[in-house]
């Protein structure tokens, strides 16, 4: 008797767990492409609107020297010189420290400071890049009597990479087996030249890719640059310069800019390229191709970025 009255009591709770297990994955399915819907909107358009643009020669080899709004040509060039010096001075400031940090929050972090410095880092993690920007501004340019110039960006910008970059360093680092380093350490050998020596290497693949991870993180920021210096549309190759220099994030908004002005011009007339008249009729404005091809260049490289982080990841998986 209680056998049967056992067996439709467990058949109801194993109908009722699947009813909800059935509902859970239809609500994290539903969740899923709710989020995807932005992305692919954001992705589609901007591939629409940019793609035509990218696609000539002329774009990764030139830069915008001289080119007008109603004038079609130039390229993206200075955008990229100045987003990959600034991001470069950045990760040789950032990836030394941070990993140094990483290194004794793990291996030798006990007691008050190391407290101190996890609390630091999760603040740093926190900090808004305009805050980052101010300071950099407040520090060399209002006390120090400097002026702006592309390195000061980089400055700005190892504010933000530095905490990234000693986040992944410690999961990493921790996930190197103790064994290892027991081992190292019944051969008599150093703390120091263990960690040089086994866990380091031990764990170079998940560093590399976090210092990936940190540059795709900075490489799009603009408030930096919007402050610290000045958007040039001519190739500078020296950010330590005269503070104006062409990044991708400040060459968007100045095209954005030649859409607004543009727009608020004299309807139905403009200015001849070669003959210098007044005419009539709507004069052709490019600013809005160059603006959606300066994005989609900026997508591609960070895109590019974060699956060189993943795909060294995937081949060097630290196993414990």
């Amino acid at each position: 008797m209680s056998t049967m009255t056992t067996a439709p009591t467990f058949a109801k709770a194993r109908g009722a767990r699947k009813v909800k297990n059935n509902l859970a994955t239809v609500l994290v399915a539903l969740s899923f492409g709710v989020a995807l819907i932005p992305l692919v909107w954001l992705l589609w358009t901007v591939i629409s609107k940019g793609a035509s643009v990218i696609f000539h020669g002329d774009w990764w080899t030139t830069d915008q020297s001289g080119i007008a709004n109603d004038v079609a040509g130039g390229g993206v060039l200075h955008a990229i010189v100045g987003t990959a010096e600034q991001v470069a001075i950045c990760t040789v400031i950032s990836v030394p420290v941070a990993v140094l940090v990483g290194v004794y929050l793990v291996e030798y972090g006990r007691g008050p400071l190391a407290r101190i410095t996890t609390f630091m880092v999760d603040i740093m993690t926190g900090i808004p890049s305009i805050v980052a920007a101010l300071f950099i501004y407040a520090l060399f340019v209002t006390t120090l009597g400097g002026s702006r110039a592309g390195w000061l960006v980089s400055l700005a910008l190892v504010i933000l990479m530095i905490p990234v970059i000693v986040r992944t360093t410690e999961e990493m680092l921790r996930l190197v087996p103790n064994e290892l380093r027991e081992a190292s350490y019944a051969l008599g050998v150093p703390k120091w030249k263990t960690i040089v020596r086994v866990v380091i290497p031990t764990a170079m693949s998940g560093l590399i890719t976090g210092v990936v991870l940190g540059i795709a993180r900075v490489a799009g920021e603009t408030a930096p640059l919007l402050i610290l210096v000045g958007y040039a549309r001519n190739t500078s190759w020296n950010p330590f310069g005269n503070g104006y220099q062409g990044a991708l994030p400040t060459m968007i908004k100045d095209q954005f800019q030649n859409i607004n002005t543009a727009a608020s011009g004299s309807a139905g007339y403009h200015l001849d390229p070669i003959t210098g008249k007044r005419v009539a009729g709507a004069a052709a404005n490019y600013a809005t191709d160059r603006m959606w091809g300066a994005a989609l260049t900026l997508i591609i490289i960070v895109m590019a970025l974060n699956l060189i982080a993943r795909l060294v990841g995937r081949r060097n998986k630290i196993t414990s």
